[in-house]
C-alpha cells in the first residue's frame, strides 16, 4: 500500500515539482489548502488557519507531513500589514499542525518543514555560515526563528522532525532567478550593491531531493542548511546567467540606494548575503545533483 504524504503550499513553485517526484516514486500525495477543489489531480483537504481547522482525515491518513506553508517573502513591498502576513502565515499554520497532531490519533512517522538561510541575518559577510552559527537580528531572522520554535514544537510530540534552512532557490518558473531573467533578456542585466555579497543558491531539484530523503531517513533530526555547496557572488551569478543565455552585461552595478528607493527595507536581503555551508547535510549521505552553479543554470536554461 502506497504511504500519503501531505503537503502545506503545495501549490508553490517547490510543492509543485516536490508533488511531481512523490507521484513518480509511487506516493499518494494530498493538500492542506483554503479551497477544496482538487488541485493538478492532488486530492485536497481544506484548512483554516485562522480559526484553526483542518479537515478530518488530512492528518490522520498522513504517514508524512512537508510543511511549506507561508506568505512569499519577496512579492510585495513590506509593510507592517505584510511583514505580518508573512510571519502568521508560517507561525499560525506550523502552531495549527502542532495542535491537531497532539490532539488525535495519527500515523506520522516524520513531519519536514522548510525555514531559509534568512535566519542568520541580512549580511554575514564572508564569514563560513553553519547551522550553529547565531541568528540574525533583523525582520527576516526573527520571522525564521519564530517559524522554527513553532515547527520545533512537534518534536516533543515524539515525532522526528526536521527543518530545512533553505537558500535563494534556482528556477526559471519563480523567484530570484525569473527576475533575473526578465532583466538580462532585455540587455538590462546588472550586479546589484557591491556585486561582491554571497549568494547561497540551491537548484530546486536538491531541495525536493533533500526533502524527500529526509522524510525517509531516520538518522536526520533537526536543523540543516539546504544550500549548494558552492555559493558565488551575486556578481558571479549575473555573469555566468548571462553567459549561459548568450547576453551581454552592458550596465554598472545597481546602486544600493536605487534599490532602497525601489524595494524599501526589502533590499536589504538583496544587498546582503551568507556564505553558508551544507556540510551537515552531506555528512548524511545526500550528494548534490548540482553542486555547481553552471551546470545547474544549463540545466534550468537550455533546452
Amino acid at each position: 500500500m502506497s504511504q500519503n504524504v501531505l503537503i502545506t503550499g503545495g501549490t508553490g513553485l517547490v510543492g509543485q515539482r516536490l508533488t511531481q517526484l512523490l507521484l513518480q516514486e509511487g506516493y499518494q500525495v494530498s493538500y492542506l489548502s483554503r479551497s477544496k477543489e482538487p488541485i493538478n489531480g492532488v486530492h485536497v483537504y481544506a484548512w483554516d488557519i485562522e480559526n484553526g481547522s483542518i479537515e478530518n482525515g488530512a492528518v490522520e491518513k498522513a504517514d508524512y507531513i512537508i510543511h511549506l506553508a507561508g506568505a512569499g517573502v519577496a512579492d510585495k513591498r513590506w509593510t507592517s500589514s505584510r511583514k505580518r502576513e508573512i510571519l502568521e502565515s508560517r507561525t499560525k499554520s506550523a502552531d495549527l499542525l502542532y495542535k491537531t497532531l497532539q490532539r488525535g490519533s495519527h500515523q506520522v512517522k516524520s513531519v519536514i518543514a522548510a525555514s531559509a538561510i534568512g535566519y542568520y541575518g541580512y549580511d554575514t559577510g564572508n564569514a563560513l555560515i553553519t547551522e550553529d552559527s547565531p541568528a540574525g537580528d533583523d525582520f527576516l531572522a526573527d520571522v525564521c526563528q519564530q517559524w522554527e520554535f513553532s515547527v520545533g514544537q512537534i518534536r516533543q510530540l515524539g515525532i522526528r522532525t526536521v527543518s530545512f534552512r533553505i537558500g535563494i532557490v534556482l528556477s526559471p518558473q519563480g523567484g530570484a532567478l525569473a527576475k533575473l531573467l526578465q532583466t538580462i533578456k532585455v540587455g538590462a542585466g546588472a550586479a546589484i550593491g557591491s556585486g561582491k555579497q554571497y549568494f547561497s543558491w540551491v537548484h530546486i531539484e536538491d531541495v525536493c531531493r533533500a526533502f524527500m530523503k529526509a522524510m525517509t531517513d531516520d538518522t536526520m533530526e533537526g536543523i540543516y542548511n539546504l544550500t549548494a555547496p558552492n555559493p558565488v557572488t551575486n556578481e558571479q551569478l549575473t555573469k555566468q546567467t548571462a553567459d549561459v543565455l548568450e547576453k551581454p552585461l552592458l550596465l554598472p552595478n545597481v546602486p544600493g540606494f536605487a534599490l532602497k528607493l525601489g524595494m524599501g527595507e526589502m533590499a536589504n536581503a538583496v544587498l546582503g548575503g551568507s556564505n553558508v555551508s551544507s556540510q551537515r547535510l552531506q555528512a548524511t549521505g545526500y550528494h548534490f545533483l548540482f553542486p555547481e552553479l553552471k551546470p545547474a543554470l544549463e540545466d534550468l536554461l537550455i533546452e
